[in-house]
């Protein structure tokens, strides 16, 4: 299916998304901070990219910022997976050069959804 570059630091979520993402056929590329996520996705080139926010050495903020910032890992989908549910936080994501925003703990389902919309992956029956 497609390779997804996941961006967390927390093992269980990392766990449990990564197998759950594999099952569905995907290839998981795992980066545990923001500078280790900027530089896999510069030399993996994945076709989606899933980033916590609050990371250690560099921010999913920052991060994503880069790799938005950069011709070529400009036209890479992000889905920010974020704890901050406060008011205006679904907007940070979004202005920072997110393409979708999802709150944890992740709805895998709706999460789902998100990856096949940006990936283009038709809803099958």
């Amino acid at each position: 299916m497609a390779k997804i570059l996941l961006v967390e630091d927390n093992e269980m979520n990392l766990d449990m998304l990564s197998r759950r993402l594999e099952k569905r056929g995907h290839q998981i590329l795992i980066a545990t901070d923001g500078a280790q996520g900027v530089a896999l996705a510069q030399s993996e080139q994945p076709n989606l990219i899933l980033m916590d926010m609050s990371l250690p050495v560099m921010d999913g903020w920052e991060a994503t910022r880069r790799l938005k910032g950069a011709a070529d890992t400009q036209h890479i989908p992000i889905i920010a997976l974020t704890a901050h549910a406060v008011a205006g936080d679904r907007e940070r994501c979004l202005e920072a050069g997110c393409d979708e925003y999802e709150n944890k703990p992740v709805k895998f389902p709706q999460l789902i959804a998100k990856i096949d919309r940006l990936l283009g992956i038709g809803g099958e029956s």
